[in-house]
């Protein structure tokens, strides 16, 4: 539905389209489309309401489309991991998939030929991508360590999949949230680190005790866009675990009728919040639940500087561990996935886990077992001990498969830590975040160094550049960061960043280093 206050003469392209026949229908199309081929399917179909069952058409691979999978909690099963695995290996050179800085995966090269017999392999191990695109709420984050974390104060995976279950019911779509104003991102913190970045995403629970129990503070209202990019603010809330799913479904319900549709570019929540203020937001959204709520606890538990779970590391439960594995930029294929969920099954319990730093946990991996699996070849590729620059990288698809993106990213990141790294030695991880484009999905605001895809002139021609971000901040007091530099070409940025590295962040050349030890 649109805003009571939105006349449809002033709707934008996208809201038309959702007016004429909600996304969601696709879905029984799906099989007719896969008889058509690509080309044959109508345009707006094949390029914008596909993405509502998580079936992205990219120009720049045309023929091969993306899938956004939902993996609440960013938890996988080994056999999960395997249908997945499977669906990466048929599209051979094409075939991949990306870990997002949402604890979800996409996978690259699908043909819509294929689609329905995908969704059915989906189907039997209880996969879903209902959802993941467009103007639906994204993949819902939670702790890595759910459950397993000695110092956890919350175990958000039951909370997490039920606020899926809510707006997807239960994967099988829910056109009650298939028509927000824009996308809508949700996170519940469980542990004292902040490790979901909870100050980016629209609704964020955050751990806090009031009267002696443990539930959560609201904030509301994060969000990165091309236009504007905000932190979260507080809703004055706060909720016992079990109001979670209640007060969720009421903000979207809220956001849903009264958000501002008329123009894209100022149709996420913190809009609506901005033209309301927060107390009357706050009083809408108690009149859409029911009940008045109480307010916030008077601080949160988050008090940790933020983890990236990369090591070995002992589980609340006695004689288990959890290993985390650095996976290069987040990118795998087939034979990693399959290796990855052997591994789980024979190490540990047969559970893969997401990390918003696009890297993979191993869960419940018992103290017999864990010299063995330390061993294993897959750990030479995946190390629980890769260098400091390396470690703490993260980017974003790039325009190797994006059409939004103005620059490459990955390859270029990773060629350009290693070159890095080979002249410099480090005390500590730094966060380098890249993004290929302003819709900023690399998140570079809440990296100690942010790098923004731009197109710049050199030497008279167009050429791949970066905007520079600085200051960002996670964990405790987290804060985003700000551009602080425009237009740098690419080529010129290995100084740059070296210079930066030293003068701000203790490197020191290898030779000096190497004198110094």
């Amino acid at each position: 539905m649109t805003s009571a206050a939105t006349p449809a003469a002033s709707l934008n392209k996208f809201e038309k389209l959702k007016a004429q026949k909600d996304g969601l229908a696709v879905k029984a199309q799906l099989d007719q489309f896969a008889q058509l081929g690509w080309e044959a399917v109508d345009e707006t179909d094949r390029d914008h309401r596909l993405k509502w069952v998580g079936v992205f058409f990219r120009p720049v691979t045309p023929g091969k489309f993306m899938l956004r999978m939902r993996l609440p909690n960013g938890i996988l099963t080994t056999a999960q991991m395997r249908v997945l695995a499977e669906v990466v290996q048929r599209y051979g050179d094409d075939g991949s998939a990306d870990i997002t800085t949402r604890q979800n995966l996409q996978l690259r090269g699908i043909r819509l030929e294929d689609i329905p017999d995908i969704f059915h392999r989906f189907q039997s191990v209880g996969l879903t991508c209902v959802q993941s695109g467009m103007d639906n709420v994204r993949n819902i984050t939670g702790s890595p360590v759910a459950g397993i974390d000695a110092d956890e104060l919350f175990d958000t995976r039951e909370l997490v999949q039920q606020v899926q279950d809510m707006i997807t019911n239960c994967g099988e779509g829910n056109s009650e949230f298939t028509n927000l104003p824009r996308k809508f991102n949700i996170a519940i913190a469980g542990g004292r680190d902040n490790c979901v970045h909870a100050e980016i995403n629209d609704l964020a629970f955050v751990p806090a005790y009031k009267y002696g129990v443990l539930g959560f503070n609201v904030i509301v209202g994060g969000f990165f866009s091309a236009k504007r990019c905000d932190a979260a603010i507080p809703l004055n809330a706060w909720v016992a675990p079990d109001t979670v799913v209640a007060l969720s479904r009421a903000v979207l319900e809220v956001y849903r009728d009264h958000g501002l549709r008329a123009n894209r570019q100022k149709a996420r929540l913190m809009w609506l919040i901005d033209e309301w203020g927060i107390e009357k937001f706050r009083a809408v959204v108690e009149e859409q639940l029911g009940h008045t709520l109480q307010t916030a606890a008077e601080k949160d538990e988050i008090d940790w500087e933020k983890r990236d779970h990369i090591g070995v590391f002992p589980q609340k439960q006695p004689g288990l561990n959890y290993v985390g594995l650095h996976i290069p930029v987040g990118r795998l294929y087939a034979e990693d996935m399959f290796d990855l969920a052997r591994i789980a099954e024979v190490y540990g319990s047969g559970e893969v886990r997401l990390t918003i730093e696009q890297n993979v946990i191993i869960p419940n991996v018992p103290d017999s077992r864990l010299d063995t699996l330390l061993a294993e070849p897959v750990l030479e590729r995946f190390s629980i001990n890769p260098d400091p620059l390396t470690q703490a990288l993260v980017s974003c698809t790039g325009s190797q498969f994006c059409n939004f993106a103005l620059i490459e990213t990955k390859n270029r990141a990773l060629a350009l830590i290693k070159a890095l790294e080979a002249e410099l030695s480090l005390p500590r991880p730094v966060r380098i975040h890249w993004t290929g484009c302003p819709n900023s999905c690399g998140q570079p605001q809440v990296a100690d160094i942010g790098l923004m895809g731009t197109k710049v002139r050199k030497n008279g021609q167009a050429a791949e550049g970066v905007d520079l971000y600085m200051g960002g901040k996670v964990g405790k007091d987290a804060q985003l960061g700000s551009c602080v530099q425009k237009g740098i070409a690419c080529e010129d940025l290995k100084p740059l960043l070296r210079d930066l590295l030293i003068e701000q962040f203790g490197a020191k050349p290898r030779q000096e280093a190497a004198v110094s030890s």
